[in-house]
């Protein structure tokens, strides 16, 4: 049974990760190259899947936790969200394409959340083999990105959106196969606060928690350069079929997502983490790097596409299965929309808009060939801004006793 299972959790994370890889990547050079945004527009518009997260904790505790099954939620959220990726190509103005990109993300964003606590809630062994069951979602991405590239050649186009909704709409179909996941507070006596998720704030309560919530938040804010900006640079660069070689991120991905289990038995919590902030810094470092050399210059930014694997896996996936640990069955929903609410809201609000405004007043004057702005400049901010995060992580977070205990630390 176990087999079946993560067989089908698996498929719903490649469908999952193929809608959002479909169109995520290469949304900002089609609105920079096609429909002419600015930089600070195109922030605004990565900000909107933010605006979805910092919504999603609460129509998860509301919905999820209290209301309806999980696999019900998930099937109406694939399905209007597919809808609304269709109606997004009508919208060729910012005044109309943001409010209906912040209405898509609000129903794409809470299926990340429900997802992974749908799945940690039927595996048996979660912290072996969610990440096993979670290679399905970066081999959804890369199929999504040689998909939009090598078959449609879409980065500019909106058939982004169209391949995105045709797979939303099948990943609401699939999601209804999945286990009956009953909202776990239903019958109980619950507060509000327990209704809407805020339960798990008492998780701050812990110092290491907190400190280790409050690195999340801050190594957001560098890390969505990457994600605002970095399609554009490779289309500066003169790269073609830029979307399916930045899919060689999820390549890495595939392969550290399977060394994952391993490192976390091995060395910890703290130890990966910090080899993923560490991943970041170094990302940025190869992409600010100023080389008058073509093909160095192209080999340190597949080096930096490369990396992606660390820097994903080893703070994103770790840090939700910390998460996980630290939460108990009560509040597990509650603690992985906590996470959501900051990986991907308040923190990536505030790193796409800076990413945005870092874009446009890094603007050229007068373009040299292709190249339009100073990337140099872009990127040495979150170079040195992951660095910082990495210091205080370093000095203030503390490994969970039953984990020390595990790894062989005092």
């Amino acid at each position: 049974m176990q087999a079946q299972l993560k067989t089908k959790l698996a498929f719903f994370m490649f469908l999952q990760y193929f809608i959002w890889g479909s169109w995520y990547v290469s949304m900002g050079t089609y609105l920079s190259k096609t429909l002419q945004f600015e930089g600070a527009q195109i922030g605004l518009a990565y900000g909107a899947f933010a605006i979805g997260a910092m919504i999603a904790p609460f129509l998860v505790g509301l919905l999820a936790d209290r209301y309806f099954a999980s696999e019900k939620l998930l099937a109406f959220l694939g399905i209007t969200g597919g809808l609304m990726l269709f109606a997004l190509p009508m919208m060729t103005t910012f005044s109309s394409f943001y409010p209906m990109l912040i209405i898509y993300c609000c129903t794409f964003v809470p299926t990340l959340a429900l997802g992974n606590s749908l799945s940690l809630r039927h595996l048996d062994n979660q912290k072996r083999d969610f990440p096993l069951v979670k290679t399905l979602s970066s081999i959804g991405w890369i199929a999504a990105g040689i998909t939009l590239s090598v078959v449609f050649k879409g980065e500019q186009s909106a058939v982004q959106f169209y391949v995105a909704g045709t797979t939303s709409i099948i990943f609401g179909l699939f999601s209804l196969t999945l286990p009956h996941t009953p909202p776990m507070k239903t019958g109980k006596d619950v507060s509000m606060s327990e209704i809407l998720g805020l339960d798990a704030l008492a998780l701050l309560k812990k110092p290491s928690f907190a400190i280790f919530i409050l690195c999340m938040f801050l190594i957001c804010i560098p890390l969505y350069f990457y994600f605002v900006n970095m399609n554009q640079y490779v289309t500066e660069l003169g790269w073609e079929f830029s979307a399916a070689k930045m899919s060689l991120a999820q390549v890495s991905d595939v392969l550290f997502l399977i060394l994952l289990p391993v490192m976390l038995s091995r060395l910890g919590y703290k130890k990966t983490i910090f080899i993923g902030i560490l991943a970041w810094a170094a990302r940025y470092f190869l992409l600010a790097g100023s080389v008058d050399s073509v093909s160095m210059q192209t080999m340190m930014v597949f080096g930096a596409i490369l990396l992606h694997g660390v820097c994903y896996d080893f703070l994103f996936i770790a840090g939700q299965l910390y998460v996980d640990e630290e939460a108990n069955e009560r509040m597990r929903g509650a603690a992985q929309g906590l996470i959501a609410f900051i990986l991907w809201g308040v923190g990536a609000f505030v790193g796409t808009n800076l990413a945005g405004i870092s874009q446009q007043a890094n603007t050229l004057a007068e373009p040299i060939g292709n190249i339009a702005h100073d990337w140099s400049s872009i990127w040495i901010y979150p170079a040195w801004g992951s660095v910082a995060v990495l210091v205080v992580f370093v000095i203030f977070f503390r490994e969970p006793k039953k984990v020390a205990k595990e790894i062989g630390n005092p």
